[in-house]
């Protein structure tokens, strides 16, 4: 995810030094998850009501888990965390907050965390086939993701087949 979240940075022509800062914050976007209980973070079938409102807490506690330091890189784990997960119109959590409104590291990881998702297997899902997850990134833009941010990372589908390579060949 984080090479994706690179990926992403490089083609929106961010300076180099941000983009290695984009890649080594990224993995902190769901450090908040270990505040979540683990009969909701690790059930197997899906979330009730109030199971999801539980979930839906991680971004804040991430972004409290972080607050504070004069570090850079756990700044931008900060907005990270606390953004990944808004929407571009509007919908998302925890603040709603719509448009370049979200910080730009999260509408970046947001299409980052959800291609990286969608195109590996979970416990409770297969992979999808590149194209499917392609085309819901498509369909996508502008309601969940940034439009220019889902345009960065399928721009060079080169680089995101040597990135899929290059993670499934280390967990081999």
């Amino acid at each position: 995810m984080a090479a994706y979240s690179r990926l992403i940075a490089v083609q929106l022509g961010l300076p180099e030094a941000e983009c290695d800062l984009i890649c080594d914050a990224a993995p902190m976007h769901d450090i908040g998850k270990v505040g979540i209980a683990d009969a909701v973070l690790l059930k197997p079938g899906p979330l009730n009501d109030e199971e999801r409102a539980i979930m839906q807490r991680h971004p804040q506690i991430g972004a409290d888990i972080l607050a504070g330091s004069e570090s850079p890189l756990l700044q931008a784990g900060a907005v990270i965390a606390i953004s990944h997960h808004e929407r571009y119109d509007g919908g998302g959590y925890p603040h709603g907050l719509a448009g370049e409104a979200i910080p730009l590291y999260g509408r970046i990881i947001a299409v980052a965390d959800v291609f990286d998702a969608l195109t590996n297997a979970r416990p409770y899902k297969p992979a999808w086939p590149l194209e499917r997850a392609i085309d819901f990134l498509q369909a996508q833009k502008g309601t969940h993701f940034d439009p220019a941010c889902v345009d960065a990372l399928l721009a060079n589908m080169d680089a995101v087949l040597a990135i899929q390579r290059r993670f499934q060949h280390d967990q081999a």
